[in-house]
């Protein structure tokens, strides 16, 4: 079962830390898997109930990045500079 899946009561108790979020990364690996295998086998219909969890899995992660203060894209400056000194290049 979902890691999300959380009783009523203890919902927005949880702690979200490293472990909590690699968790469900973990988990979407196993459920693309599985999505795959049955999509493979021609068996779309079992694989509904797998890409609704999956879903919920993104969406949930998602939640938690965007509430996130101190997780800012970089600026399309520093993220040509990080590009440029990667390729030995200086700037210039």
């Amino acid at each position: 079962m979902s890691i999300v899946f959380v009783p009523r009561k203890q919902r927005g108790k949880a702690k979200i830390n490293q472990e909590t979020i690699q968790r469900l990364l973990d988990e979407n690996d196993q459920l693309v898997r599985c999505i795959t295998e049955y999509m493979q086998k021609g068996r779309a219909v079992e694989c509904v109930q797998y890409q609704q969890i999956l879903h919920r899995n993104i969406v949930y992660l998602a939640t938690i990045a965007d509430a996130s203060p101190d997780t800012t894209p970089p600026s399309s400056e520093s993220a040509s500079s990080v590009t440029s000194a990667a390729n030995g290049a200086g700037p210039s």
